[in-house]
């Protein structure tokens, strides 16, 4: 009995040695592989973000040109969003002869392949796919079955440069809830691709807060992944989305200087949405702030031994200054390479974008934001 237990204890370590050793070989892939996202851009409102998926319209939204010039302009990699609407339908076996969503998504992943550039899988849902994972179990298995079906169907691409991320911004504010679905779902892809790079995400919005408070998945081929859109009031001035005042706010500096905020503070007609606003002077937002705050994500990374990348940072630019908005992004983008983090700039021609471009026309570079970005045309 004795030696049977000996036995059995050595062979229980011997297996836990090989497990750790084959993490830690995953864990080198998934940092060789964040090289190929160092400096990227988000294809949004094309196959997500919209009502309409038709080929009328995507085929003009984002065509063969624009992703020929993101290579050019120096991104190495595309952030594709996928809405699960569109998608499931395709993914449940063959593809309709009326539904084309599949082979056109393909034809955009393809694409993005053959000039050169890394693709994001990016599963972008709405919000009602959102609250059904929040608040019932079926939905968690209506995303298991998705993610293992689309992994499949791009398992054969090449794991180097083709990359599974999990959600965006789950909008999920009890953490373990969603730590539970994340590794389900790591599961599953992982069934179905073996090969391929994950990327992981913490809750609600993808903030650095929610990273903080991730526990890394067993899996050790994943990239993990946080948005930086901090300060909101910046960032976010005149939108009509997220806080109701934001869409009074207009021109606010940045780096924010306190001479111009009793005048700013005006175009906010509720007293305790000023009291908000009057912090983004407050608070002393510049280049430091953005630094420091960058740096406790990338401290993370370090200490959990893992990659970690920053896939959407941007600044609306209906209503600020251009000035102001470039000298943002240049400073958000500085501080993450500082830390050796790879970015996706939020977005290619929407309200964030590095270009103009109305549909069916040639779209018009942003000299100033490509320039904030460190990049050059090739």
């Amino acid at each position: 009995m004795r030696s049977f237990l000996f036995s059995v204890v050595i062979f229980c370590s011997i297996a836990s040695g090989a497990i750790a050793q084959d993490r830690a070989a995953d864990v080198r892939t998934a940092f060789d592989r964040s090289q190929h996202l160092r400096r990227g851009i988000n294809a949004s409102e094309w196959f997500a973000q919209s009502s309409d998926y038709s080929a009328s319209r995507t085929d003009r939204y984002t065509d063969a040109a624009d992703i020929a010039l993101m290579a050019k302009l120096g991104f190495d990699h595309v952030r594709l969003s996928i809405d699960a609407a569109p998608l499931e339908p395709s993914m449940g076996g063959s593809v309709a002869k009326s539904d084309d969503f599949l082979m056109r998504l393909d034809h955009a992943v393809d694409t993005m392949l053959g000039d050169g550039l890394s693709v994001l899988i990016d599963l972008h849902p709405s919000e009602s796919f959102k609250q059904e994972l929040r608040n019932g179990d079926d939905s968690v298995v209506r995303l298991v079955m998705l993610w293992r079906n689309l992994a499949s169907h791009y398992s054969s691409r090449d794991p180097d440069r083709v990359f599974f991320e999990i959600m965006n911004e789950p909008e999920m504010s009890d953490p373990y809830r969603w730590a539970g679905i994340q590794e389900r779902v790591a599961a599953a892809i992982r069934e179905a691709a073996p090969k391929h790079t994950i990327i992981a995400t913490g809750g609600m919005w993808s903030d650095v807060w929610n990273l903080l408070a991730l526990e890394p998945l067993a899996d050790g081929n994943v990239i993990y992944n946080f948005h930086f859109y901090e300060p909101h009031e910046f960032t976010h001035q005149g939108a009509g989305w997220g806080e109701p005042w934001w869409i009074y706010t207009h021109s606010i500096p940045y780096p924010a200087i306190e001479g111009s905020m009793q005048e700013l503070l005006k175009e906010v007609p509720a007293g305790v949405n000023r009291y908000q606003l009057e912090n983004y002077w407050l608070n002393h937002w510049d280049a430091g702030h953005i630094r420091a705050l960058i740096d406790e994500a990338a401290e993370w990374a370090r200490e959990n031994h893992v990659p970690l990348t920053c896939n959407e940072f941007g600044a609306f630019r209906e209503h600020t200054d251009a000035e102001s908005r470039t000298n943002w992004i240049r400073d958000v983008r500085t501080a993450l390479e500082a830390d050796g983090i790879g970015w996706a700039m939020w977005d290619y021609r929407g309200g964030f974008g590095v270009v103009h471009k109305q549909d069916g026309q040639a779209a018009q570079v942003d000299d100033a934001v490509v320039k904030a970005l460190g990049l050059e045309k090739q």
